[in-house]
């Protein structure tokens, strides 16, 4: 591994998000008072993700969210799981994973539409994905009122681990068993 690799491995590790090309190619021609080819990034980055993905590190060099940033192997998700639950991190709580699932789905979308859609208030869980960025003000609608439009942010897409919107499961992709009363029988 040469000076570059080194260089955007340590940028992409400080990142406390997924890094751009963008701003890696940013940084660098900043730091060197030159610029980059984004070629030369892209190289480093393919040798960076093919030295993690081997067995000796517990971590591996990931794409999503539109950057790259280092994520622990699913080898080690038991252990994983253990430091979480000890340090009982707050999870989305139904209502809120309700609320964030129509403005995944529906986006742009207001709250008035979201109640709508849930047949309840939403106001705690709008304001509560707001605090955990997962959702954010896209701007205001034409609407008598002009309220306020939502959608889903760069960290909703870290946080599930997808690139797009469209790599959210779709409708179809759910099966839903047929309402039966008693046994069936052949």
């Amino acid at each position: 591994m040469d000076f570059l690799h080194r260089h955007i491995e340590a940028l992409i590790f400080c990142a406390p998000e997924p890094l751009a090309v963008g701003e890696i190619s940013k940084c660098l021609s900043e730091m060197f008072a030159a610029e980059v080819p984004l070629d030369h990034i892209e190289s480093a980055i393919y040798d960076l993700r093919k030295k993690y993905n081997e067995e000796d590190f517990a971590f591996s060099l990931e794409h999503l969210g539109g950057g790259y940033q280092f994520l622990t192997k699913p080898a080690y998700q038991a252990s994983i799981s253990i430091l979480l639950k000890q340090q009982s991190q707050k999870r989305l709580s139904s209502a809120q994973l309700e609320t964030l699932s129509i403005i995944a789905y529906k986006q742009p979308i207001t709250k008035g539409e979201i109640e709508q859609i849930r047949g309840v208030n939403c106001d705690y869980s709008v304001q509560k994905l707001l605090e955990k960025e997962l959702i954010e003000i896209k701007g205001k609608s034409e609407s008598v009122g002009k309220p306020l439009i939502y959608g889903t942010s760069d960290k909703f897409m870290e946080y599930f681990g997808i690139n797009s919107i469209k790599d959210l499961p779709q409708p179809k992709d759910f099966s839903q068993p047929e309402n039966q009363i008693g046994e069936e029988r052949e």
